[in-house]
């Protein structure tokens, strides 16, 4: 949505209270911004998935989230504050973690497809032999 010249006003102001005008006058743009929804961290959960699996595509690899995984992953790095920052870090730190430490154990084959799930509240991982 559209931020409302009522509230960039607003913040116009409360950047003129805090801030040198010599400050001010060297940024090149004010950029305002409406909080991410849940919603919109799971598109950004898609499509860092996408990327992973570009990365893995070379190994002839597959990484895919359960639904419940997916839901997992937002509950626990959604920030309205920082956005998509979180989500990031957490799906390195957690999805991406899981997999390489399954790549590294040697029991993923070529082809097949590591499948992240939640069991006993955590994130799991596991293969998935192709069909």
């Amino acid at each position: 949505g559209n931020i409302k010249p009522e509230a960039r006003d607003a913040v116009m102001r409360d950047l003129q209270a805090h801030f040198r005008p010599e400050f001010l006058n060297r940024l090149d743009e004010t950029i305002l911004f409406k909080p991410l929804t849940m919603d919109n961290i799971g598109h950004i959960v898609d499509l860092q998935m996408k990327d992973l699996n570009r990365r893995l595509a070379d190994k002839d690899l597959t990484i895919s989230l359960s639904d419940l995984a997916k839901s997992y992953i937002i509950e626990h790095s959604y920030d309205p504050v920082y956005g998509a920052r979180p989500l990031k870090r957490f799906i390195q730190k957690n999805v991406e973690t899981l997999a390489a430490r399954l790549i590294l154990s040697g029991n993923v084959g070529e082809g097949e497809n590591i499948e992240i799930n939640v069991q006993g509240g955590n994130l799991v991982a596991s293969t998935v032999k192709p069909a």
